[in-house]
């Protein structure tokens, strides 16, 4: 019988090159030879009917139905909670603690779940009314209307509450999405409460989640993490489920295509923690790896600065009242500011390097040239060789990340799309994304297929192992910096400048740092830039974490008197100022006030 169907296929076999076929159970062509199975259809006259009424079938897989193709029912909140659990399973892979995913996440997002009243709740989201569209429509119009409820959770959400609510529903849910409440999901009435999840508010999540459980990894960890590819995001939704579809307006939740900044994820966090009405977090003390003593530790030794060093940025840290672990405690009904723990442990050594160099572009090169004269045994810190090490380093590492930036594939392997038209659109741009991913393979250093290391807590290398960025420094004293004064050390440098410390209205104006730059020292500048790309954050918000930790330091006596000693006080021309402190024509030249540091 299969001779019959077969005897007009003569092409050989491309795996065996023989001509043998035949035709298996479920109607596909295989070589008898070799078993190799191929796409082959084929027209074939049934004898049993009578003639007239004679049918031709063919060989090959039926059409899916429908309903296979729509997937089964589910909801927006559910494939959040797999992105989310596709998450936090990557960070337990990369060493974190399994309590921070089962006793903190996941209790997190039960009480979101709640305070959204999408699930565990007896008074769930209200539902609207959504317009119905053909999917295979080009048009947008929908005569046909219908209301579909938003107030059933995900399966998994379901199978753990009891609580929440099972209102009937449409058997056929929105055909204009995959999900059954993406519609609802993006009603202006419920993106004015700001309550609802997105890719950026997981992130946010994970981020509450790792504080509470006082794990060694910041935020600016967390989305290097991120931009790595080691913690989905960006195509998070590809892991769904099969079963879970995603089309039309799925794609303006689920998909993102732009990699979310440290500040964008700090503001969601705090907004959420006060959504969730969270009590006070677990202390952050001494020993805590977020405590700014210890985060200050491990970038000194990513910065390559002398272990020396630690002691001053611990009694800068004393009299800046930073000792009190309440300080460092996030408590949102008491205080609603999340600390960046980040950006205040380099705030910290940038302060330090100000208060023992004086960084404004002369009194750290006197400082050099005399540590060279002192300088027998080549032990003794040096700014300008470590300034130089620094900023070799520093342009090798921004041209691999920007390297690794260019070779990072943005277009995901599953398309959604919003339409019929969308789907060629995007289907096109795919094909010219893979075409050039694989020109730029061929032209780059890297080849196609090679494996990433593994993440890493650190940017550079110091040492004299091979691949290294350069000599360790962490070894060296600072002797030339620093004198005995009545038995105590003192810094050399007897003086400090800072910019204005008075505070702005945060609903008049937000930082002033693009202003102000062209006026701040070189030295300066540049230190803004090292920390700002080793915790992949913007220089204004470095800056104005700077003048944060002087405001506490030095800002309340600063305004209060003069300056001790006028003779070392520079007097360059006012700034005009803005209310009363900052205007948008900002003259170039700003004024430094200096005040004589006593111990």
């Amino acid at each position: 019988m299969d001779e019959e169907h077969t005897a007009g296929y003569t092409e050989p076999c491309g795996v065996c090159s023989a001509v043998d076929w035949g035709i298996s159970d479920e109607c596909h062509f295989y070589c008898r030879s070799c078993h190799n199975v191929i796409e082959r259809t084929k027209e074939v006259v049934d004898l049993n009917f009578t003639p007239g009424t004679t049918r031709i079938s063919t060989i090959g897989r039926g059409a899916r139905t429908k309903k296979n193709e729509r997937g089964r029912e589910w909801r927006i909140c559910e494939g959040f909670q797999f992105i989310l659990r596709n998450q936090a399973d990557a960070l337990l892979r990369l060493g974190v603690s399994p309590h921070f995913k089962d006793q903190v996440l996941c209790q997190l997002w039960r009480l979101y779940l709640q305070k959204s009243r999408q699930a565990f709740t007896n008074n769930p989201v209200k539902s609207s009314r959504l317009k119905l569209r053909n999917p295979d429509s080009e048009s947008d119009s929908a005569p046909e209307s219908t209301v579909i409820s938003a107030s059933e959770t995900d399966g998994e959400a379901n199978q753990s509450s009891t609580a929440a609510s099972n209102t009937d529903y449409s058997s056929e849910w929105s055909q204009c999405s995959g999900s059954m409440d993406a519609d609802t999901y993006l009603t202006p009435r419920l993106k004015r409460g700001r309550s609802l999840m997105n890719l950026k508010k997981t992130l946010a999540l994970i981020h509450l989640a790792l504080v509470w459980s006082r794990e060694a990894l910041t935020l600016s960890d967390l989305l290097r993490l991120v931009k790595e590819g080691f913690v989905p995001y960006c195509n998070a939704y590809e892991d769904l489920p099969e079963e879970m579809k995603l089309e039309g307006k799925d794609a303006l939740i689920f998909r993102d295509e732009r990699d979310p900044s440290h500040q964008a994820v700090h503001r969601e966090a705090q907004n959420l923690a006060l959504f969730l009405q969270l009590p006070a977090f677990p202390p952050i003390g001494r020993q805590s790896l977020l405590h700014p003593a210890m985060l200050s530790l491990r970038y000194m030794t990513d910065a390559n600065l002398p272990d020396e060093l630690h002691p001053w940025i611990c009694r800068l840290m004393e009299r800046a009242g930073m000792a009190d672990q309440t300080l460092h405690t996030f408590n949102p009904p008491a205080r609603s500011i999340l600390p960046r723990y980040d950006l205040q442990a380099a705030a910290l050594i940038i302060v330090t390097l100000k208060l023992l160099f004086g960084l404004d572009d002369h009194s750290e090169w006197i400082l050099s040239n005399e540590v060279n004269i002192l300088d027998n045994k080549g032990d003794m810190f040096n700014l300008r060789r470590w300034y130089r090490l620094l900023q070799a380093a520093l342009l090798r590492a921004q041209q691999r990340r920007d390297q690794e930036t260019a070779r990072k594939t943005w277009k995901a392997q599953k398309l959604i799309y919003m339409n019929k038209k969308d789907k060629w659109v995007a289907m096109k741009r795919k094909r010219i994304a893979e075409q050039v991913q694989i020109c730029f393979e061929k032209l780059s250093s890297r080849m196609a297929g090679v494996q990433r290391d593994g993440p890493s807590s650190f940017i550079f290398c110091w040492g004299d192992e091979d691949g290294a960025d350069g000599p360790s420094l962490h070894q060296q004293k600072l002797d030339g910096v620093v004198t005995l004064k009545s038995e105590v050390l003192t810094p050399s440098n007897s003086t400090y400048w800072h910019p204005s410390l008075r505070l702005c209205k945060e609903w008049r104006c937000k930082s002033h740092y693009k202003e102000v730059e062209p006026t701040l020292p070189r030295m300066f500048v540049w230190l803004l830039q090292l920390f700002s790309f080793l915790l992949d954050v913007k220089p204004f918000c470095m800056y104005e974490e700077v003048l944060t930790m002087e405001r506490r330091i030095i800002g309340h006596k600063t305004q209060r008197h003069k300056p001790l000693n006028r003779k070392r006080t520079k007097t360059s021309p006012k700034i005009q100022k803005r209310g009363q402190d900052n205007e948008p024509g900002l003259k170039k030249n700003q004024k430094r006030k200096k005040t004589q540091l006593q111990e």
